[in-house]
């Protein structure tokens, strides 16, 4: 018990040595950046898995002279195709587009008014695939019914999307590592404006027998308290900006994938509190690492 004062006793004034206003500002600034980096990481994995899925699904099929007959000559070739397309289990969703959509789908390459070129236009017919494999054989067996019938999928639409994704995943990494590179820096900073403002003391006491790790130790659990409230607040306040890019985003992430309290995916919501765990790690590996040096090169 009497060991207990000791422990409490800031004989190394760390209090006014180390403040407490500057670095936690500083820190909760980028434990904010964290925050959105972390956020736009995860949103978009959870958009992308979203939106690849729906693009991946979709069909595009033409059906050139959709009005002459098919292969066997007893049906227009869209008619055809669409008969066809009602029987398989993996096709739903099918609907032909009429002239008008077709020509307002194209009008933005052919002009106003395609059919003023004299060019005849194919039946289009959109319909959503449901099978577990991939459509590769539903081309050449509609093609059996209607000759040049061509089947397009969103395969490549969702290989942009996943090209995106990837990108935007890369950037915020790379945010996070520089949020971290510059909170180290600024620990180191900080670490080093202490270690002057008591270089007499410290050295007094180092001479006199103090450990490295003792001083070291104060050190870091000064900064880790300052870092540790620092990044809790810049996580705090996150939450309301979060909160409101989350209910901006919730019409195109689905009801599956969203938390109900904040709007936000169930991932950053355990991802948060880990940022000012994170922090005070980041601030007391520096300060012992940049401690311990600074004993080194004392005489």
């Amino acid at each position: 018990m009497r060991n207990e004062p000791r422990r409490r006793a800031d004989y190394l004034g760390l209090r006014e040595a180390l403040g407490d206003r500057l670095l936690p500002v500083l820190v909760a600034a980028m434990s904010f950046l964290a925050a959105l980096a972390m956020a736009g990481a995860l949103a978009s994995a959870t958009l992308a898995t979203r939106w690849q899925g729906d693009a991946a699904s979709q069909l595009t099929i033409q059906v050139p002279q959709p009005t002459a007959p098919d292969a066997s000559g007893k049906a227009p070739r869209l008619d055809s195709v669409m008969a066809a397309l009602k029987t398989m289990p993996d096709v739903a969703d099918e609907q032909v587009m009429s002239p008008q959509d077709v020509t307002a789908l194209i009008s933005p390459w052919l002009g106003a008014d395609p059919a003023q070129l004299g060019l005849p236009l194919p039946g289009v017919i959109s319909a959503r695939w449901v099978g577990a494999a991939p459509p590769d054989a539903l081309g050449p067996t509609l093609e059996k019914l209607s000759p040049g019938t061509l089947v397009q999928t969103g395969a490549l639409w969702a290989s942009r999307v996943a090209a995106l994704t990837t990108s935007l995943q890369a950037c915020a990494a790379a945010i996070l590592i520089i949020v971290a590179l510059v909170a180290a820096a600024v620990v180191a900073v900080a670490t080093r404006s202490g270690l002057a403002q008591r270089r007499e003391t410290i050295t007094l006491i180092h001479a006199l027998g103090a450990l490295d790790d003792d001083i070291a130790g104060r050190f870091a659990a000064r900064i880790t308290l300052l870092t540790l409230a620092g990044a809790a607040a810049g996580a705090v306040l996150a939450l309301p900006v979060l909160a409101w890019l989350g209910a901006l985003a919730a019409p195109f992430a689905g009801p599956a994938q969203i938390n109900d309290v904040f709007n936000l995916p169930p991932a950053l919501m355990f991802a948060l509190p880990g940022l000012p765990i994170i922090a005070a790690a980041i601030g007391w590996g520096t300060a012992q690492l940049t401690v311990r040096g600074w004993l080194r090169s004392l005489p």
